[in-house]
């Protein structure tokens, strides 16, 4: 299986610890991955804009665009803009995947187009 994730804290997390919060059972490095793909599905060109502008997510933002991800879907949008921290992600909903993402640097005078929602988390 080709490796999805590009982003170097990611990959980062994934290769060198576990992951998890105080208190709570640490995710083994090689679960987190599954887990990430299996929820949200990233695009090639995603992969390469996260790289590209060094967009990095931690685990709780992943989690936050998860859950505006899932708000969305039970509006019944199909593509939306999901809006974490300084941090624009254009996601399919019904596909979950993520299709772009770009900084809050790049965001002045943007137009983002065939979106049917925005969801900020």
């Amino acid at each position: 299986m080709e490796n999805r994730i590009q982003n170097s804290r990611i990959a980062e997390l994934i290769q060198n610890r576990p992951v998890g919060l105080p208190g709570q059972a640490a995710i083994q490095p090689n679960e987190f991955q599954s887990v990430l793909q299996d929820r949200l599905k990233i695009s090639g060109h995603a992969q390469t804009r996260l790289q590209s502008r060094n967009i990095e997510l931690d685990k709780a933002q992943w989690d936050r665009v998860m859950q505006g991800v899932e708000k969305a879907a039970t509006k019944g949008a199909k593509e939306s803009l999901v809006m974490v921290d300084d941090v624009a992600l254009i996601v399919s909903v019904k596909n979950r995947t993520l299709i772009t993402a770009v900084e809050q640097g790049a965001l002045k005078e943007n137009v983002f187009t065939n979106i049917d929602s925005a969801v900020i988390v």
